[in-house]
């Protein structure tokens, strides 16, 4: 298994204002600000890293907020719906929780014989809560208002909308070692026996539903998780091989990437498991400063002014 997909690394979105997106993922739902770093090709933005006590992956949700953005609208060609994994019995403190903070959400449905509870975040991206069938024995971040015995374990899973989805599932099968699991109606099911956990991938099919459009409150790429860069340059090679493009390894400085567009038009990267994010901060001060990749550092001063305040 060391040389496969190990489920989800991270999910990356965009989002508006950076304040309430903060606010939301930290306070509302709980989850832990891993880093505060920023947007590596537009230093003027912040990327914001979410996740467990240690960022680990299949946890990771990261966004790049930009202020005033336009809306975005999910569609075709797009990761629509992010799913984490909750204890059950835990969708009562949710929905009491998503009232008093007037999140929007859904009454709890089910599908594939697992619960599921829909909601919004500030910016209209849609997300659920799942309480697998398995149940999920991951260590919950807790804050004083989340405890461990509601909060999000990580990713269950992720949606693509596709208009057709035969291209992307051999992708998933021939080069990322998914297999189909189940199927109903339109939506099919594709998971890794990999890992136990953050572990599925749901396609559905929609021939005739618009292509997604970007902006805030849609998904910008998800990613794969892999071992270590001797695994990550394997994938280069069997994605290459397989005729589409992708990009050389990239270093984002608490992993090693790699870059393709998967032929449904979602953007697929697969990422390393090290460093971490331990390596330039310590564990119990995760997201405690503003992070600069080492380019950026002289210009701290500059970026600083130009980012908005999160205090």
């Amino acid at each position: 298994m060391e040389n496969s997909i190990l489920g989800l690394h991270h999910i990356t979105a965009i989002a508006g204002a950076a304040k309430s997106n903060l606010d939301f993922y930290t306070k509302v739902l709980g989850l832990r600000l891993l880093k505060k770093t920023v947007n590596f090709d537009d230093p003027g933005t912040y990327h914001l890293y979410y996740g467990d006590e240690r960022g680990s992956a299949g946890s990771i949700l990261t966004f790049f907020p930009y202020e005033g953005a336009r809306r975005g609208r999910a569609g075709t060609g797009m990761a629509t719906n992010i799913a984490y994994a909750v204890p059950e019995g835990s969708f009562d403190f949710w929905v009491d929780r998503f009232e008093k903070h007037n999140v929007i959400y859904n009454k709890p449905s089910e599908k594939f014989g697992e619960p599921y509870l829909t909601f919004l975040d500030p910016d209209g991206l849609k997300l659920e809560l799942v309480v697998p069938k398995n149940g999920d024995n991951r260590k919950a971040w807790e804050t004083d208002e989340v405890k461990a015995d509601v909060a999000t374990r990580g990713f269950h899973g992720v949606t693509l909308t596709l208009q057709q989805i035969a291209p992307t599932a051999a992708v998933l099968t021939d080069i990322l070692g998914y297999r189909l699991l189940e199927q109903s109606g339109n939506r099919y099911r594709y998971i890794t026996d990999a890992v136990e956990n953050a572990a599925i991938i749901d396609l559905v099919e929609l021939p005739n539903e618009t292509h997604g459009i970007g902006g805030a409150g849609t998904n910008h790429h998800i990613a794969f998780r892999v071992k270590n860069e001797d695994v990550l340059m394997q994938f280069h090679d069997k994605v290459a091989q397989s005729g589409l493009s992708i990009t050389n390894k990239i270093d984002r400085n608490y992993f090693y990437s790699l870059y393709f567009r998967e032929p449904g038009g979602v953007l697929f990267e697969i990422a390393t498991d090290n460093p971490g994010f331990g390596i330039d901060e310590p564990w119990d001060k995760l997201g405690s400063g503003l992070l600069l990749p080492p380019q950026y550092e002289p210009r701290r001063a500059e970026i600083e002014s130009v980012l908005p305040k999160l205090d």
